[in-house]
């Protein structure tokens, strides 16, 4: 997971930023970008464009619309349908992730009754067993979550054949999509393959240790 950072604002009042390590200029939008891989998040107050591209992943877009505080998540279940153990398993570790976000975005000052949520990803994209189904058990574990937590979702772009880049601004929760039907290399499933591989080693048992 991300890593995070204390910051103070002018009022002397603590900001808590939870943080991606890479950060560039975006020449197009012509203001500072984080990009977001899988396993990462990042939650702000400041006006910054948050980047992340999509294929069985997930990510969940949530942003409080009074204070202007967003943040973003990219993650997948590690899950297995042969054993009841590794199932239960994946549902505690996309509740971490979630949870995680929700948590950081309180610290910054958000309000639970001013978030609401766009939601993208679980494309049919990354190889593996049909029985996984991947992309589809993400998209549905996203949804449940956010329903449970009484968090609305406004918009989505889940499933479907293709890899999703988004372009998220969590000051005003404004979201572009950019669906990629044609590319240029591999890095994106090769990304969410290794990923894949990294989460079927987590230990979930009481507290969790990711990529231990």
């Amino acid at each position: 997971m991300a890593d995070q950072q204390e910051q103070i604002g002018d009022e002397g009042e603590p900001h808590t930023e939870a943080w991606s390590p890479v950060s560039y200029f975006d020449g197009y939008f012509e203001m500072e970008a984080i990009k977001i891989l899988p396993g990462e998040y990042y939650v702000t107050r400041h006006e910054k464009l948050i980047v992340t591209v999509l294929g069985s992943c997930v990510s969940a877009c949530i942003h409080d619309k009074v204070r202007g505080i967003g943040g973003i998540n990219h993650f997948m279940l590690p899950f297995d349908t042969r054993e009841q153990e590794l199932i239960d398993s994946s549902i505690r570790y996309g509740s971490h992730a979630l949870e995680v976000l929700l948590n950081q975005l309180y610290k910054l000052g958000a309000r639970k009754e001013n978030l609401q949520a766009k939601v993208f990803g679980g494309g049919n994209v990354l190889s593996a067993p049909e029985s996984y189904r991947i992309g589809e058990r993400n998209a549905d574990f996203l949804l449940s979550y956010l329903d449970a937590e009484l968090i609305p979702v406004v918009s989505k772009s889940l499933l479907g054949p293709w890899p999703q880049k988004i372009y998220f601004f969590p000051s005003s929760g404004r979201v572009l999509v950019k669906k990629l039907k044609r590319l240029n290399n591999t890095t994106i499933f090769d990304r969410e393959a290794d990923y894949f591989q990294r989460l079927l080693n987590i230990e979930v048992a009481g507290n969790i240790e990711l990529f231990g």
